[in-house]
């Protein structure tokens, strides 16, 4: 098993070809655009899913940060771009079955030699809707998991919540369970376009949900966007963006709208043969981007990676992004959940049924993984620290052995050509332009084996 931590640098090989990347189309395809990881997931394997296993039955490093994410699938509805593991249809005893299932994962996790002598100190609740549970449900689960986890002080407990399934005795408690990073799921403030693509809120929901977030006691609440909704028009945008000015968050995340295969939107596609996307293009959708940016810095907000602006940057921390892109261990824990485990990607079973299956037999329920060698690892770290807008080169000397600047020379050199960034020897910097772009630039630091194959 090659484990990125136990190997020294393998040979380089030759990156993909910068032009090709530059040479991108403009309208939105269908496929994924969003680089979240490397390798691709599309290469993750279902043979490899023991890798996982063994790499949890060793104890860790204790002195790589450790993170867990737990997914929790429910929605009031499926949103037409959702391409995640999601149900609308699960009643309050089935529910109940897979939090208890949850619940047993997470003991059979606390038992692994891998966590010995280590903290948790980040936490993810995604899904779906983490905030689509009751209260009563949310109490009994994070009860559990502080019992079966090293669940001491965590730096930080991030929530997701979608404004409709708050109340104001919900937001209490959510706070009360000790979640200190509050994510809520916004995406725009017309009503038609949360309507176009099958949003189950509205903006009325939003604003009463922002009275109570006043004065709540989260030490962050961030608000996410997208650039690009099906409908979205330069008025309607700029409307969004003023009233997240105007509501002033802590922190902004604004996301490019795609379009993965396993949509609501691509289906359509795919039934009437269009090629591409009924959303904007691509500069469209980078320009919308600009424009909120540059919005939100003349609102005294600093831009801190491809996705996201900040209020106040000496106090507003990302923790769950930060660590892990900077090569933190993360346990899964729930259905199709994603985890890194000392250079071992895994991914939980996809599907309710057969994990519930799996966890209530007592076993681990990986259904594939993929153990990565110290280039891949080294590679992961550089595209997603790219994301940042800045990274240093120092730290790829040390931990890989690897100049990047020389290494990449050619690609860097390149995009510094068409004013994406710039770079020396200690520090590569994109600029705004680059910013707002850099997942596809990320290609062509792939290696040649993942380029020009399906990501996910």
């Amino acid at each position: 098993m090659r484990i990125a931590r136990e190997h020294g640098p393998s040979p380089m090989q030759d990156a993909a070809d910068p032009l090709d990347v530059l040479s991108g189309q403009d309208s939105t395809q269908a496929g994924n655009y969003f680089v979240s990881n490397y390798p691709p997931f599309s290469v993750w394997r279902n043979g490899e899913a023991g890798s996982a296993v063994e790499r949890l039955g060793r104890r860790g490093n204790r002195d790589t940060p450790l993170g867990l994410y737990v997914h929790l699938p429910f929605c009031r509805k499926r949103c037409d771009f959702c391409y995640f593991r999601v149900y609308t249809d699960k009643n309050h005893e089935e529910i109940q079955a897979y939090l208890d299932a949850v619940l047993r994962e997470a003991a059979i996790l606390g038992r692994q030699p891998f966590l010995d002598g280590r903290a948790l100190e980040f936490i993810y609740f995604g899904g779906g809707t983490p905030s689509y549970l009751s209260r009563k449900q949310l109490t009994r689960l994070m009860d559990g998991l502080r019992t079966a986890l090293p669940w001491t002080s965590p730096s930080e407990v991030a929530f997701e919540c979608e404004p409709g399934t708050l109340t104001k005795s919900k937001l209490a408690a959510i706070r009360g369970f000790g979640i200190n990073r509050l994510s809520l799921g916004v995406e725009n403030f017309d009503d038609e376009i949360l309507a176009a693509n099958n949003r189950a809120h509205r903006s009325k929901e939003i604003y009463r949900v922002w009275d109570w977030l006043r004065g709540s006691g989260f030490e962050q609440v961030n608000l996410d966007l997208i650039a690009g909704m099906v409908g979205e028009t330069d008025e309607k945008w700029a409307h969004t963006v003023s009233e997240t000015v105007r509501l002033a968050p802590d922190a902004v995340t604004v996301y490019q709208m795609e379009i993965p295969y396993n949509t609501t939107i691509y289906r359509g596609m795919r039934e009437s043969g269009a090629t591409s996307a009924p959303v904007a293009d691509w500069p469209t959708k980078r320009r919308w981007t600009r424009e909120a940016f540059e919005a939100l810095e003349a609102g005294g907000y600093r831009v801190g990676s491809a996705y996201t602006a900040v209020r106040d940057s000496s106090t507003i921390r990302f923790v769950y992004r930060d660590r892990l892109w900077d090569g933190a261990d993360m346990l899964a824990l729930g259905v199709s959940a994603f985890g890194y485990l000392d250079g071992v990607h895994y991914q939980n079973q996809p599907h309710m049924q057969p994990y519930m299956e799996c966890v209530n037999k007592g076993a681990l329920p990986v259904s594939r993984a993929l153990p990565i060698s110290a280039q891949e690892a080294m590679i992961r770290q550089f595209v997603l620290k790219m994301k940042l807008g800045h990274l240093e080169t120092r730290p790829f000397q040390d931990r890989f052995g690897v100049d990047v600047t020389q290494k990449w020379g050619q690609e860097l050199s390149l995009f510094r050509d068409h004013g994406l960034l710039a770079f020396d020897h200690d520090r590569i910097e994109l600029t705004r332009d680059g910013l707002l772009q850099v997942d596809r630039l990320l290609h062509a630091f792939f290696l040649p084996e993942h380029t020009n194959i399906r990501y996910a």
